[in-house]
């Protein structure tokens, strides 16, 4: 039988539909063998932290990081990802369930790479949603003892308007419910709402943590873009324009296929090894 939402689903993947690559031939979750997700791996000196992907709304652990887990494995890390938020009878796309449900998931999955990789501390790179997520985990389910560095591409850190369509829901009677109570990852997501109130009540930040946030302004997402932007003592905000004015990167863009914003999150991992970024570094 066929989930109520299924059809919501396809109209809100088309957008990203036409620049994801299809991976018929891999399961959700299951990334590719060479060294991506790979539980033998073990942080060198140079890169003595292993690096765990949180995927947006609408995509799965493999989908969202076919570019940028090979460009970080390249370089010598120990690249993770993961499935989060899939709704009852769902196995391919995920950041559908309540984010807070999500962090508990992003919580064990980091567990699970700590010990794997005797690690102490893991970095967290996240595109949209995952972006933002960490955040909770980070606030509220002790994820800031064992993370050195959250960066966020995209990120809906104090919600979204999306293009200021969140803002008709108010004169649909019953669709806020609606969508919360078939979608809570996306009702979660809208400005103002419950959860993002609940988020940013004790600030942006938490101390000891590093914090990049890499934009761009053809964002047609998380909008306002400038709304991404977190404040605090140990942030970085980053607009891809002011790095490379003809970068035309948008949403899903920046999170999958933009190596000039894969280079901002090489230096943000790095960043006592880090290199100016600028339109060159999209052939890096």
């Amino acid at each position: 039988m066929k989930l109520p939402w299924r059809r919501l689903l396809a109209a809100l993947s088309l957008t990203a539909a036409a620049v994801m690559v299809p991976t018929a031939a891999a399961s959700a979750g299951s990334a590719p063998s060479s060294g991506w997700n790979d539980f033998s791996c073990r942080p060198s000196a140079q890169h003595p932290r292993p690096v765990v992907l949180v995927h947006g709304t609408l995509a799965n652990g493999t989908d969202n990081w076919l570019v940028l887990a090979p460009y970080l494995v390249d370089r010598g890390y120990c690249v993770y990802s993961f499935d989060y938020g899939m709704l009852p009878g769902e196995n391919l796309i995920g950041g559908l369930g309540p984010i807070a449900d999500s962090a508990q998931q992003l919580s064990d999955f980091t567990d699970r790479v700590l010990t794997a990789t005797h690690a102490a501390k893991a970095d967290l790179v996240g595109h949209s949603q995952g972006g933002m997520m960490p955040n909770y985990y980070l606030k509220f389910l002790g994820g800031a003892a064992k993370v050195n560095a959250l960066v966020a591409l995209a990120p809906d850190n104090h919600g979204t308007t999306l293009d200021g369509l969140t803002k008709l829901l108010p004169y649909f009677p019953g669709a806020a419910d609606l969508l919360q109570g078939t979608l809570p990852g996306l009702a979660d997501q809208v400005a103002g709402s419950p959860f993002i109130r609940t988020l940013n009540a004790v600030g942006d930040t938490v101390p000891g943590v590093h914090y990049t946030v890499i934009s761009t302004i053809y964002d047609e997402v998380v909008t306002p873009y400038t709304t991404q932007a977190l404040s605090g003592p140990d942030v970085h905000n980053v607009l891809l324009q002011h790095l490379c004015a003809v970068d035309v990167s948008e949403h899903v863009a920046i999170g999958l296929t933009d190596r000039i914003a894969f280079h901002e999150v090489a230096n943000a991992l790095d960043p006592a090894h880090a290199t100016p970024t600028n339109c060159l570094s999209a052939l890096s």
